[in-house]
């Protein structure tokens, strides 16, 4: 007997032994909207147990209470139905799953992250005269760049914002897709290029805390992860007097040096900022010579440029943008880099090239469909392919 209770206390102790490296911040959030979304986790979990725990209990109970040593167990083999039985259940796995549903249709209303705060925190409306900071936030490779368009400042991976003071960000990509994830603050939000996303939340106590890209976007993923810095009004004004005496200017040209791929990159401050760059960097037309993809949505909205409009097509080119330099853009892929592919195409032993024959489909001895002059969609058959085109009308 002993033993068993020196063997029960292990077990409970193995759980903590589990969680002793983990970050508790998701169930101890300093934000309005992460506690809202930690009290729906809990809910959830609850929910569910209240089905579970029964389970598990009712499991080891009938195999020792009907265990073969026991003769006082009543036996009944011929028995198959139970109307009570029945209806506890199928009643209380259904009524677990309404429940589930209410607190999911209600959450996901309350909780979009596009939907503007009601709130500070439970106890505490919004003044009527309190006005959103606003923030624009760009995933490059591999950093975070923040801009505060109203103040006039932009930061690399340090952000900072009054407590009780409500947050619009607005968020867009560089390149390729990333995560936006402050777990304090509020749940993750995902950066697209050429795609604004939002993101409305306030923090409520002071502190710092860790922000990084929960979407992994190539080699520098690991290192993309910024500072949140929660402040007093005092403590915020003083963080932007500082950027502004310590700051540089963030140009087009200076831009697009930060833009191009780096590590560990270090914080950076800009007492001032292109007015446009933002907007020019979510229509990807920061470099030089791009259409802007508004422009190109205007053009197809009014009927589309006619053949004329083949022109465009370098224009609206944005991948592999930093080739000619020699920085291949991450997860970059044969053809659109020029480089080489990482391994030969499988030699076939019937004298047919593997690459000519149509995916899925057997291939016919001595038969290759290209020279037979039935070559795939895009490729070279020994005419010139015809441009891509905006629109086709004339």
């Amino acid at each position: 007997m002993l033993k068993l209770v020196k063997f029960s206390r292990l077990l409970s102790v193995l759980p903590l032994l589990f969680l002793a490296g983990c970050n508790m911040v998701v169930m101890a959030p300093s934000g309005d909207i992460a506690a809202q979304q930690r009290d729906l986790i809990v809910i959830s979990t609850v929910l569910m147990l209240l089905i579970i725990i029964p389970v598990i209990f009712l499991t080891l109970f009938f195999a020792w209470r009907y265990r073969r040593s026991n003769t006082a167990a009543t036996y009944a083999p011929e028995w198959h139905h139970s109307t009570r039985l029945e209806i506890v259940i199928w009643a209380a796995p259904l009524a677990i799953i309404i429940a589930l549903g209410a607190v999911t249709w209600i959450s996901t209303h309350k909780l979009d992250p596009y939907r503007p705060l009601d709130r500070l925190d439970a106890e505490r409306a919004i003044p009527a005269d309190t006005k959103p900071l606003i923030v624009e936030v760009v995933a490059l490779d591999w950093k975070w760049l923040f801009f505060y368009p109203e103040l006039g400042i932009a930061t690399v991976n340090e952000l900072a914002a009054p407590v009780d003071m409500p947050i619009n960000f607005k968020i867009t990509a560089s390149s390729v897709m990333n995560s936006f994830y402050i777990p304090a603050l509020a749940g993750q939000i995902y950066a697209m290029p050429g795609m604004e996303t939002k993101l409305h939340a306030v923090i409520n106590r002071q502190g710092e805390y860790e922000g990084f890209s929960a979407n992994y976007s190539g080699s520098g993923f690991s290192h993309m992860r910024f500072k949140f810095h929660g402040l007093d009004q005092v403590g915020f004004d003083a963080w932007v007097a500082q950027v502004k005496q310590q700051g540089t200017m963030l140009s087009r040209d200076a831009y697009l040096k930060l833009e191009k791929p780096s590590e560990k990159e270090p914080v950076r401050y800009y007492a001032g900022a292109d007015a446009d760059l933002y907007n020019a960097i979510l229509n990807m037309c920061a470099a030089p010579g791009k259409m802007c993809m508004n422009e190109m949505m205007h053009i197809d909205m009014m009927g589309g440029g006619g053949k004329e409009s083949a022109e465009n097509r370098e224009k609206l080119q944005y991948d592999n943008r930093h080739a000619d330099e020699g920085i291949v853009a991450p997860a970059a892929t044969v053809p659109a880099t020029g480089a080489p592919a990482r391994s030969e195409p499988a030699e076939r032993t019937d004298g047919n090239n593997m690459q000519h024959d149509m995916p899925g489909m057997p291939s016919t001895p001595g038969m290759d469909m290209q020279h037979e002059g039935h070559s795939m969609p895009g490729t070279d058959n020994g005419a010139d392919p015809a441009p891509a085109q905006l629109n086709n009308n004339n």
